[in-house]
């Protein structure tokens, strides 16, 4: 078995979506060659339309999902011999010669498993010891191999904004390698970023710009922490019961100036059409889910840009917490710009 992008779980993943999502697009995004996703998440709207554009722009601000582009859309050769050669070994560890290190020290018996966590805390180790022996594209592909592995056996709901706590927490770890999208021999132009997306929108042009910023108080950064140091491997202090690092990489979309900041970047991007995703969860009687934008908001921030049409279909979120939405609905604005 092998990984493919969407098998992560994710909050707010449009992997369900994708197909209605191309189908609008290809409807309304007439003559056009490049597209930006510039708050990607998961990546899979940008891999669900692969073959439609030649030039594509992929950022997120999280560090794991830009090891995930990278293994998934990174241009470069690889030697497939020698992944597996190494995939075979990182499932057949005695884990009698591993010393505990961040995972199991921290996470063990708590987010993973503590045979488990030794074996993260051996193939992480490990991946760092080669990164001179091996060339990018094989260093993201072990990466990004890693987070879809652990992130399966993970002891959580989905995300890692707590553990749980009322359960034995079982062995369940096998590293199986992502399956890359694109290999060097194809055409497709993939520029991946991890930047902030209002800054991002400044320098770039596509003919189509996609836009699912967050929009509730929820925060991806402190969604995703175990994964995030995990990658980055700095091993910084934790705190309280979810063993949390200092709070980084705080959205703005997450806090009461999201509208400021969305019509600082529709106004900023350089673009013949721009393709914004919407929910209705600004209805919700959660604070932490209701939405830090009206629809109207978006509305009338988009038609000054230019003429826009909506698009609504019922959907079923990918909601990990206790929040009851009825009746969702996700949203497709499409603005062709002036």
């Amino acid at each position: 078995m092998s990984f493919k992008i969407n098998n992560r779980r994710y909050t707010g993943s449009k992997t369900k979506l994708v197909p209605w999502i191309k189908e609008v697009i290809e409807e309304n995004c007439l003559d056009c060659k490049s597209f930006c996703d510039i708050f990607a998440g998961t990546g899979v709207v940008t891999y669900g339309l692969i073959d439609n554009f030649d030039e594509f722009i992929i950022n997120d601000f999280l560090y794991s999902n830009e090891v995930i582009y990278e293994g998934f859309f990174g241009k470069g050769n690889y030697d497939k011999e020698k992944i597996n050669r190494i995939s075979k070994r990182y499932n057949n560890i005695d884990l009698n010669t591993v010393e505990p290190d961040f995972v199991t020290k921290n996470y063990g018996g708590k987010y993973f498993s503590n045979e488990d966590a030794l074996k993260i805390d051996y193939i992480r180790n490990d991946i760092e010891k080669k990164k001179n022996k091996i060339n990018k594209k094989e260093y993201n592909i072990l990466l990004a191999s890693l987070i879809y592995s652990f992130d399966r056996c993970a002891n959580t709901v989905g995300h890692y904004d707590a553990y749980i706590k009322s359960k034995t927490v079982r062995s369940s770890f096998t590293f199986e390698l992502i399956e890359p999208i694109l290999e060097s021999t194809d055409t497709q132009v993939v520029k991946i970023y991890r930047e902030d997306a209002n800054e991002l929108a400044k320098r770039i042009y596509a003919d189509v710009v996609y836009i699912d910023p967050p929009y509730s108080s929820r925060q991806y950064s402190r969604f995703y922490h175990v994964i995030e140091i995990i990658t980055k491997w700095d091993k910084p202090q934790l705190f309280g019961a979810a063993l949390k690092p200092e709070a980084e990489n705080v959205s703005e979309y997450s806090k009461s100036r999201a509208l400021d900041f969305f019509q600082d970047l529709i106004s900023s991007l350089d673009t013949k059409y721009i393709v914004v995703s919407y929910n209705n969860t600004y209805n919700s009687k959660s604070k932490s889910s209701k939405n830090k934008m009206t629809l109207e908001d978006i509305k009338e921030t988009l038609s000054k840009k230019g003429e826009t049409k909506m698009y609504f279909k019922n959907h079923k979120a990918f909601n990990a917490g206790k929040t009851e939405f009825n009746n969702h609905k996700e949203l497709l604005f499409v603005t062709k710009v002036k």
